[in-house]
């Protein structure tokens, strides 16, 4: 398993899952524009995953929006367990409230056992957030306040996703060829 494999699965479930399937109808500007940065960790501990965290957004806070919009941190190596990975998210929004972040950043979770609360293990609505692996989406605030000011309904996003999986179904998903 490479960075370079790492990444082209990761790729390759943005344009078929996310972009194909339009779970996130602001993802393919950014995905066109080549704004999306993916970046896989190393890290083998919370603690180390939190120190990339915090790199990767200081970088994102440093670079222009123009050029990078977001960043997917893979973290292939750690908290492969949902409810670990689940729990660090705590950590996760404790990080982005420091004041050198000024509010500017959300994290959005993505993971390969995603699992909505009050949902069964391998209920098909659970594939809107299930990514080839653990990952962290990294999003500047004002990116994600124009789109949702531009998209009509924003807030129906969550649920239009389910819908659309409950329609696909577990073979319309299979159909996607996503490696697994």
């Amino acid at each position: 398993m490479t960075n370079e494999n790492i990444i082209a699965r990761t790729q390759d479930w943005v344009e078929k899952a996310v972009i194909g399937l339009n779970l996130c109808p602001f993802a393919k500007a950014v995905h066109v524009k080549k704004q999306i940065r993916y970046v896989v960790s190393s890290a083998t501990t919370e603690e180390a995953l939190l120190e990339e965290l915090l790199v990767e957004l200081r970088h994102l806070q440093d670079t222009d929006p123009a050029v990078l919009d977001t960043t997917l941190l893979i973290h292939p190596y750690v908290l492969t367990d949902f409810l670990d990975y689940n729990d660090f998210l705590d950590t996760v929004d404790i990080a982005t409230a420091q004041r050198e972040f000024n509010d500017e950043f959300q994290v959005a979770s993505l993971h390969p056992q995603y699992q909505f609360a009050g949902t069964e293990l391998d209920d098909i609505e659970n594939y809107t957030n299930r990514s080839p692996y653990p990952t962290l989406h990294l999003l500047r605030e004002d990116s994600v306040d124009r789109a949702v000011d531009a998209f009509p309904d924003a807030d129906h996003i969550p649920d239009n996703n389910i819908e659309l999986l409950k329609k696909l179904g577990h073979e319309g998903w299979d159909a996607l060829g996503l490696a697994k």
